[in-house]
Parts: structure tokens; sequence; C-alpha cells
């Protein structure tokens, strides 16, 4: 597919676009009249004209330039949005005195922190080489942070640390992409009803009963705390927000929670 064959002329790169929070967002996009490139490490096989699905890993340099190369082929790309991210619920030290593996640690800051630096930096290169729009823009950068990022349980030290790290680098990554017109945005989701948060009967009946009891009672106590409208938030709604937020050229280098003014405890 060409430029000229794409009449918005404007693509986006979706990471995480196979499910949850991506899917929702890739839909919404497709919907808007984008061309839409999905990078996820397990691509959904959607076919669809104006979506390319991209298999990748987001902390691989290599996939990240290969599934942008595929966004400016279709259009000039005007918008990466990373939902890509993971989590692994653990203490610090057990009761039994085990310690947290610092491989667990790792990992989780490699998907969720620098997965983000890494789409933003080779997405905003691309951007930097388009013609500006009429507000002087060029594109948008959309990360994914987390409600944990300011108010982290206990057994989310890993997870809470990389969310807070999105969370702190997106005014100065706006600072620095300001001169060549590349705008940050973070939004900072609560509970929602994607795979991470409701993993399927399947995945339960895999990690075993005790992982399933976890489940069910940080539901419960989640949930609990969440003040209007007291549920899960849907995908739909922060694909809604990603809309908004690529139509508004006055918003950048922002943290938007996203929450329904839910506020965990400490466990």
């Amino acid at each position: 597919m060409t430029t000229a064959d794409v009449s918005n002329n404007r693509s986006a790169l979706v990471t995480g676009g196979a499910s949850g929070l991506g899917a929702a967002t890739v839909d919404a996009l497709l919907a808007d009249g984008w061309s839409v490139v999905a990078l996820d490490r397990d691509p959904a096989g959607r076919t669809d004209d104006r979506l390319c699905e991209v298999k990748g890993d987001v902390t691989s340099p290599d996939d990240v330039a290969a599934a942008v190369a595929a966004a400016t082929d279709m259009a000039p790309l005007r918008l990466a949005v990373h939902c890509a991210g993971m989590g692994v619920p653990g203490r610090t030290l057990n009761p039994d005195g085990t310690v947290m593996e610092l491989d667990v640690f790792r990992h989780v800051v490699d998907v969720n922190l620098n997965g983000s630096f890494n789409v933003g930096r080779l997405a905003a290169a691309a951007m930097a080489g388009q013609e500006r729009d009429e507000h002087g823009g060029r594109g948008l950068l959309v990360f994914t942070a987390s409600c944990a990022a300011f108010d982290g349980q206990a057994g989310q030290v890993p997870y809470a640390a990389a969310k807070a790290a999105v969370a702190g680098m997106t005014l100065p990554l706006a600072r620095d992409l300001a001169p060549v017109g590349v705008r940050v945005m973070t939004i900072a989701p609560g509970v929602f009803a994607t795979p991470m948060y409701q993993p399927s009967d399947e995945v339960l009946d895999a990690a075993g009963p005790e992982a399933r009891a976890f489940v069910e009672n940080m539901h419960s106590r989640l949930e609990a705390e969440i003040l209007n409208p007291r549920r899960p938030g849907r995908p739909a709604e922060y694909a809604s927000l990603v809309l908004h937020l690529a139509a508004n050229p006055y918003l950048n280098a922002e943290v938007i929670r996203l929450d329904a003014g839910l506020r965990p405890r400490a466990k």
C-alpha cells in the first residue's frame, strides 16, 4: 500500500494491538479513518485493507523499526500508542524468607519502561521527517502508565516502578521532542476489563487454585474502591481518550488518570 492509496494520509502504530486496550484502540482508529499498524507478539490474524499486523517485541529495536517502517509505508505516521505491557505480582520478601529474583524485576521494567522508550524514540524519529500540520505538529506519542504509578500496592513493586517511570518521562520527553513538533501524552488507567486484569479460565486453571484465589480477591478489593461508575473500565473508553488526544493539539506533556476515581489501598 502506498501513501497515494490512503485518502486520510495518516497512519498510527499501536503496540499490544491484538488484545485489551491495544485492540480497542486499533478498532477506534480504523473507525475514525486511520491506517493502522498493530505490533504484537501474537498477532490477532485480522483482515482489513487499512490494518497491517506485525509480529514483534517492543523491546527489540529491529522489531519496532520494522513496525514503524510498515506504518510510514501506508501513510505519514502521526500517532504511536504504546499499550503493550505486563506485570508479575509478587512480594519483594516473602513470609518464608525467599527474595524476589532480580530477573523478574528486570523483565517487568524492560517491557513496560524500556519498551515504551524504544517505541517512542523510533516513532518520533519517523515523525520528525514529516510535514508539519496546521498547528506546527508532526505527531503524537501516547504511553500507558497505570494508577499503580501513584498508588502501587504491596506485591506490585516491579510494575509500579516501571509505570511510575513512564509517567516520569512524559514531561522531559515532550520537552526533548517539542522542537520537532511531536507531542507526548500518557494515560494512567485504573482497573480495566482486559486479559491482564481478567485472565481467562484456561489461564487461571493452568496457574492453579492459589492464583485464582489471588485474582478473585484482588478484583473484589479493587472494584470496591472505584468511586463512580463502580465497575472495571471498558477498553473502548481508553480508546476514546486516545482519539481525543490525537484530535486536540493543545494537550501535551501530561499524564491523565483514567480510573473513575480509584485510589488503591496498600493491599
